[in-house]
C-alpha cells in the first residue's frame, strides 16, 4: 500500500471514529440518576413490602405469634388455629415503655422491638420476653411492668446450649465443657483435660469461629453427646489489622486443601449425674458433616448434627463422613460403655449429601429401623433400612425431583412429611412443596397444591402447619393447614401496594438452555423501570457458581435481589442464571463440573446470555460484564480470563481464586483430595485463576477485605501477583479491616461497583463520589422489619 492510500485510509477511520463519537456522546450521570437506582436497594424497598408478612413463632400450647408491620406501626398478633382466631397480643407501646424502664440500655421502640421469644402464662396476663440476650418477666396488667432476669455483669457471658427441659445450659470455658443450673446460677465443670487446640465442643474449625458449645442433649436432659476437637497439628492462618500503631496479629487453625493434618474429633458422652465421660471406642473421626463443611450448618444453631439419641438415652446413633465426603457410616453407640456398632454404609462416586439444608437420615429404634437419604438413582430419595441387619427394606420415595428436607416423622402412624422440589411437572423446579408419604412408599400426597414456593412451619403438636406461599413476582399469602393439606384458616396477605406505587417492578423469570443445548436453566432478568425496547443495553451477569448453591437464591417473593434492580436502573440488563453444577436439581446436574472447579458454570452463563441476546435485540452482547462475591468473585475472574473476548468488564469481590488457599473441607468435597503428579502439576491446577491471568483483555476490578477470615486476602493477592508479572492493567480495592462481608464499607463497594460498570461497560461518566445512605442508617431501616431471617440485605 502506498503512502497516500495509507493516509487516506487513516483519515476515513478517524472520521468514522469522530462521527461515532459525535453520535454517541457519553452520558454524564447525575446524583439524581444514582438516587433513582438507590431507591431499589433493600433498605428502601423492603419497608414498603412488610405489611402482611408473617414469620410464625409456634408456642407449646399450639398457638403462634408473629410481628405485624404496617408502615410505622408494629403490633404483635396471636393466632389460635383450633379456635380460628387472630388477635392483638398486647399493647406494643406499653410493653416497650416497660422494657426500657427495666433496662434503659435496651433503648428500643415499638417499631424496632424484635423479640426472639415470647412465652405467655396466667391466661395471658404474664409474659416472658427475650430480646437479644436479655430476658424479662412482664405483667400485662393495666399499667405494664417488666423485671429483668439477667444478673448485671461486666464479664462476657458464655454462649449457652440449653437442655430440653430448659433447666440447664452447657457452655465452654477454657476449652472445657461446663454446665450451669439456670435457676440457681451454680456452675459445674464437666471435663478437665481440655486444652488449647484440643478442647471440648468447640466450633472454631477453619473459617467458622465461635464460642458456641456444639453438642446434643439427651431427651431427658441428663446426658450430653459432644466431642473433643483436635487441632494440635493443624496449620495456621494469619491476618494483620490495619492501624496507626503496632498491628494486631490474628491467628487461627485453618487446614488447607492437601494438608496432611486436618481437624479431627473424638466423640464422647457425658453423664451429668455422675460426671462420667465415656469416650466412644473408635478412632478419631473426620471433622465433617453429611450436608456441609462443618459439624453444624444451620445458621446459629449449636445442635450437633448427624447425631440422634434413642428416646431412653441409652444409645446414640451418628454418621461418620470421610474426608472427601464419598463415604458414610451409620453407627450406634452404647451410652454406658462406649461400644460402637456399625449399622450400614454408603459410598458415592463423587460426593454424598444427606439432603439440602437439613440432615435427612433418622434413627428409629422404636421400630428397629433407619430412615436414610440417598441420591443413588440420580434424585434425592428416602429409603427404609433394618436397624439390626443394615439391610434395605424398601425405597420410600420415587420419581423425578428431590426430597430436600424431612420435617417430621410420625412413627406411630408411619407417615413422613417432607419438603421437595422438581416433583411437579411444568412448574419452576426450584419451587418448594410439602408432601406426605407412608413408610412403605404408598400414598404420597402433595399438601401444598398452589403453583408457588412454600415455606412451612409445623406446630409443636404436629397437628397444624403454617404455609407461606409466594413466587418471585407474587407476594406472600399465609394460611394454616391441617396435616391433610386442607386450609384451616387464612392468616394474612402481603401487601405490596406501597412498593408498586414507588415504581417497583418484579424480576422477569427466564429459562435458557445450558452449554449442552438441551438442559433447561432458570434465572431472573432485571430491566430498567424506564425500559425502552428501541435502545441497546449492556448486559451484566451476577454470578455465584456453587456448587452448594446457585446465583439466584430462593424463589420466594423478595422486594430486593441484592442490587440487581438498582444496577439495572443505571441502564443495564442484569441477569442471574443457576448454571449446571449448582444444587436442587438432579444428582448428575449437581455433579456437572465435579473435580474441575475452574468451570464455575461459566459455559452455561455464556450460552444463556447468547440465547437471551438472540431473543431480545435490545441486549448488546458486545458489552457483556459480570460480577460476584466470594465464589462469584472467583467465577468472575475466571470468566474474564477464559472468555476474554466475550466479557469486557468484571468485578471480582473476595474471590477464593485458588482453592488450595482456602479451607480444606469445602474444596475437597467438590473437587476431591489433592493429587500431586510426578511433574509437579496437581488436579487442582485447572481452578487456579493465577495460571490464566495472562489472558486478561478487559477491565477487571478486584476487591477484598484485609481481615477476611473466610477467604483470606492472600487469595486475591496471589492473583494480583500473577497479573503484575503478566504486565496486565487491572484495578484493586483492598478494604482495611473488613471481613468477608464489607460491613460499614458495603455502601462504598456498591457505589464503586456501579461506577465501574457505568464507566467501562456503558462507556459513560458516573457522578463524582455519589454517597449512598450510610451503612448504619441502612441497617437500621432493615432492622425495623419483620425478622432477620426475612431480610434481603446487600
Amino acid at each position: 500500500m502506498n503512502l497516500s492510500l495509507k493516509i487516506g485510509s487513516a483519515l476515513i477511520v478517524a472520521g468514522l471514529v469522530t462521527a461515532s463519537g459525535v453520535a454517541q456522546q457519553p452520558r454524564v450521570y447525575t446524583a439524581a440518576d444514582y438516587a433513582q437506582a438507590e431507591k431499589f436497594l433493600s433498605y428502601n424497598v423492603n419497608p414498603l413490602a412488610w405489611k402482611g408478612v408473617v414469620a410464625p413463632h409456634w408456642m407449646a400450647d399450639g398457638r403462634f405469634w408473629y410481628r405485624a408491620v404496617d408502615g410505622h406501626e408494629t403490633t404483635f398478633r396471636i393466632v389460635d388455629p383450633a379456635k380460628k382466631t387472630n388477635g392483638v397480643a398486647f399493647d406494643s407501646s406499653k410493653l416497650v415503655d416497660a422494657l426500657n424502664a427495666a433496662s434503659p440500655k435496651l433503648k428500643t421502640d415499638a417499631v424496632r422491638l424484635k423479640p426472639t421469644e415470647l412465652a405467655f402464662s396466667d391466661a395471658g396476663r404474664k409474659l416472658r420476653v427475650t430480646v437479644g440476650s436479655s430476658n424479662f418477666d412482664c405483667s400485662l396488667a393495666a399499667s405494664y411492668t417488666c423485671t429483668g432476669l439477667d444478673k448485671p455483669s461486666t464479664a462476657k457471658q458464655p454462649s449457652m446450649n440449653l437442655s430440653p427441659d430448659k433447666t440447664k445450659g452447657a457452655f465452654i470455658r477454657d476449652w472445657n465443657l461446663w454446665v450451669r443450673d439456670i435457676a440457681s446460677g451454680t456452675e459445674t465443670q464437666l471435663t478437665t483435660d481440655g486444652v488449647k487446640d484440643f478442647g471440648y465442643a468447640t466450633d472454631n474449625a477453619g473459617w467458622k469461629q465461635s464460642d458456641a458449645a456444639i453438642l446434643l442433649w439427651s431427651p431427658d436432659s441428663k446426658k450430653i453427646a459432644t466431642f473433643q476437637q483436635d487441632q494440635r497439628r493443624d496449620g495456621e492462618m494469619y491476618l494483620v489489622s490495619v492501624t496507626n500503631g503496632h498491628p494486631v496479629l490474628k491467628t487461627w487453625k485453618s487446614p488447607l486443601v492437601g494438608d496432611v493434618n486436618v481437624t479431627m474429633i473424638e466423640r464422647v458422652i457425658i453423664s451429668l449425674d455422675t460426671r462420667k465421660i465415656v469416650r466412644l471406642k473408635m478412632p478419631p473421626d473426620q471433622h465433617r458433616g453429611t450436608i456441609c463443611d462443618d459439624v453444624t450448618c444451620r445458621g446459629g444453631n449449636s445442635t450437633w448434627e448427624d447425631v440422634e439419641w434413642s428416646p431412653d438415652a441409652k444409645h446414640m446413633a451418628f454418621v461418620s463422613t470421610s474426608r472427601d465426603h464419598k463415604q458414610e457410616w451409620l453407627r450406634v453407640a452404647d451410652a454406658t460403655n462406649g461400644e460402637v456398632r456399625e449399622v450400614m454404609q454408603e459410598t458415592a462416586p463423587k460426593f454424598y449429601e444427606s439432603g439440602d439444608g437439613m440432615v435427612n437420615w433418622h434413627y428409629l429404634p422404636g421400630s428397629n429401623e433407619v430412615l436414610w437419604f440417598s441420591e443413588r438413582d440420580n434424585w434425592g430419595q428416602l429409603y427404609l433400612y433394618d436397624l439390626s441387619t443394615g439391610k434395605l427394606k424398601n425405597q420410600i420415595t420415587h420419581g423425578d425431583g428431590n426430597v430436600t428436607q424431612v420435617l417430621h416423622v410420625d412413627e406411630k402412624n408411619r407417615v413422613i412429611y417432607f419438603l421437595g422440589v422438581g416433583k411437579e411437572a411444568g412448574r419452576d423446579p426450584y419451587f418448594v412443596h410439602l408432601y406426605s408419604v407412608r413408610f412403605d412408599g404408598s400414598d404420597q400426597k402433595l399438601l401444598t397444591p398452589e403453583d408457588a414456593n412454600h415455606e412451612i412451619a409445623f406446630s409443636p403438636k404436629f397437628d397444624f402447619f403454617t404455609d407461606i406461599a409466594s413466587t418471585p413476582v407474587t407476594p406472600a399469602t399465609t394460611v394454616v393447614r391441617t396435616l391433610t393439606g386442607a386450609v384451616e384458616m387464612e392468616v394474612a396477605k402481603q401487601d405490596i401496594s406501597a412498593l408498586t406505587a414507588a415504581g417497583w417492578v418484579p424480576p422477569v423469570p427466564i429459562t435458557v438452555k445450558a452449554r449442552d443445548g438441551k438442559t433447561d436453566l432458570y434465572g431472573f432478568m432485571f430491566k430498567p423501570t424506564s425500559f425502552d425496547a428501541t435502545k441497546k443495553y449492556p448486559i451484566v451477569n451476577n454470578v455465584y457458581p456453587g456448587p452448594q448453591t446457585g446465583s439466584c437464591g430462593s424463589r420466594a417473593f423478595a422486594a430486593a435481589h441484592r442490587d440487581n434492580q438498582a444496577l439495572a436502573e443505571l441502564g443495564f440488563i442484569v441477569v442471574c442464571i443457576d448454571g449446571m453444577g449448582t444444587n436442587l436439581r438432579s444428582k448428575s446436574f449437581h455433579e456437572a463440573y465435579y473435580g474441575n472447579l475452574g468451570d464455575n458454570t461459566i459455559p452455561d452463563q455464556v450460552a444463556g446470555m447468547k440465547e437471551l441476546a438472540a431473543k431480545y435485540p435490545w441486549i448488546d452482547l458486545d458489552r457483556a460484564g459480570m460480577y460476584g462475591h466470594s465464589g462469584g468473585g472467583n467465577a468472575t475472574a475466571a470468566a474474564m480470563f477464559n472468555y476474554p473476548d466475550f466479557f469486557k468488564v468484571g468485578i471480582a469481590e473476595s474471590g477464593n481464586h485458588d482453592q488450595r488457599d482456602y479451607e480444606d473441607d469445602w474444596a475437597e468435597k467438590w473437587a476431591g483430595l489433592l493429587v500431586k503428579n510426578a511433574d509437579g502439576t496437581t488436579n487442582y491446577d485447572s481452578q487456579a485463576n493465577q495460571y490464566i491471568a495472562k489472558n486478561l483483555k478487559g477491565h477487571l476490578l478486584l476487591a477484598h477485605g484485609t481481615m477476611d477470615d473466610n477467604v483470606p486476602p492472600n487469595n486475591t493477592l496471589v492473583l494480583v501477583d500473577a497479573l503484575i508479572k503478566a504486565n496486565k492493567d487491572f484495578d484493586l480495592l483492598m478494604i482495611p479491616n473488613a471481613a468477608h462481608g464489607y460491613g460499614a464499607a458495603s455502601q462504598y463497594m456498591t457505589r464503586r461497583r456501579w461506577d465501574y460498570f457505568v464507566r467501562y461497560l456503558a462507556g459513560d461518566v458516573p457522578p463524582k463520589e455519589y454517597e449512598l445512605k450510610p451503612y448504619a442508617a441502612a441497617m437500621s431501616s432493615l432492622n425495623s422489619g419483620p425478622s432477620e431471617d426475612e431480610e434481603a440485605t446487600e
